[in-house]
């Protein structure tokens, strides 16, 4: 039942998840710091040069709590599946892997690793992406296709 109390938000009353609106394909336009944080992650200078000169669409799909991401250039496709607050394995551009777990927080998805932070939020007509790692920061914006 809704309430009239001016300060509540819109996020106190829907289930997780309910306010983001991930799902569908996205087309990268925009990356900030891609090579300096693919160094930093420990990324074969092979795959930075290959990866570097890509602009990859990302496919959501939400049921619930379950997700699925894929990645997708001309050379590959990741795909990785996930539910909210459990852990996962993820599999990385040169096929390392590492354990993670997603949340979700103030209509955020947020990926922790021991290696990595990322944050992922809608912005206007923009999906963008900051992932951290140690003092690099590497921002993705994509658009809805």
């Amino acid at each position: 039942m809704p309430t009239s109390n001016p300060t509540s938000h819109k996020h106190d009353a829907t289930p997780a998840g309910a306010d983001m609106d991930f799902s569908g394909t996205w087309k990268v336009y925009l990356e900030q710091n891609l090579e300096e944080f693919m160094k930093a992650m420990g990324a074969p200078q092979m795959v930075i040069k290959m990866r570097k000169d890509v602009k990859p669409l990302i496919v959501f799909e939400q049921k619930g709590d379950a997700w699925t991401y894929t990645f997708k250039t001309p050379k590959f496709t990741k795909t990785h599946s996930f539910c909210i607050g459990k852990e996962t394995e993820i599999t990385s551009v040169d096929g390392r892997k590492f354990k993670c777990v997603v949340r979700e927080e103030n209509g955020k998805l947020i990926t922790e690793a021991d290696k990595f932070t990322s944050v992922r939020e809608i912005q206007g007509e923009d999906m963008v992406e900051t992932v951290t790692t140690g003092s690099v920061t590497y921002v993705c914006r994509s658009k809805r296709v």
